[in-house]
């Protein structure tokens, strides 16, 4: 396919391995990466992540064929895979790096998560706190953190933490999945 009709879309939901597992499975998503984006250093390592100090948040970028799959339905997919309400942190990940962030490519992203964030808010009587920012470079991570759910199933965190996520959002959306 013409990489011109593919977009892309970045997330932080907390840890990347959760939210990298979830988007691999949907139809139309041609490419996740997990990696680094929001913060001040170039090229940072997971272990200067870690520390909370570099200002980067763990994210997945996405590349998608919008004919296929929309960003809406994206976005819908990440707010269920994640705690929005939670202010840097997802559960017991803790620091700035785990916090929840749309990082919007075009206007049009922007315009959809700042209408989705006020919807969800409004149906859910919650108050979420995801950031919504533009883009910033984006930073791959190390080779061992891509597809890492696959790759690791049997970990404690993989089947305490992202299996059950994993069962829940197939279930959600069983018809926009390829697995």
């Amino acid at each position: 396919m013409d990489n011109k009709q593919l977009a892309v879309a970045t997330f932080g939901g907390g840890c990347f391995w959760c939210i990298d597992a979830a988007f691999r499975r949907v139809t139309g998503v041609h490419k996740v990466e997990s990696g680094y984006a929001g913060g001040d250093i170039d090229q940072p390592t997971y272990q200067q992540i870690c520390t909370g100090l570099t200002g980067h948040a763990e994210v997945v970028q996405i590349t998608f064929d919008d004919k296929q799959v929309s960003f809406e339905t994206l976005l819908e997919m990440f707010f269920t895979l994640h705690d929005g309400t939670q202010l840097n942190r997802q559960g017991n990940d803790i620091g700035t790096q785990y916090r929840s962030v749309v990082f919007y490519h075009t206007a049009d992203q922007q315009q959809a998560t700042t209408q989705k964030i006020a919807q969800l808010n409004r149906e859910l009587n919650i108050n979420l706190v995801t950031e919504v920012s533009a883009a910033p470079t984006f930073f791959g991570a190390e080779q061992y953190h891509q597809d890492y759910y696959t790759a690791n199933p049997n970990q404690g965190y993989c089947s305490v933490m992202i299996a059950p996520k994993i069962a829940k959002f197939s279930e959600r959306f069983a018809s926009l999945l390829t697995v």
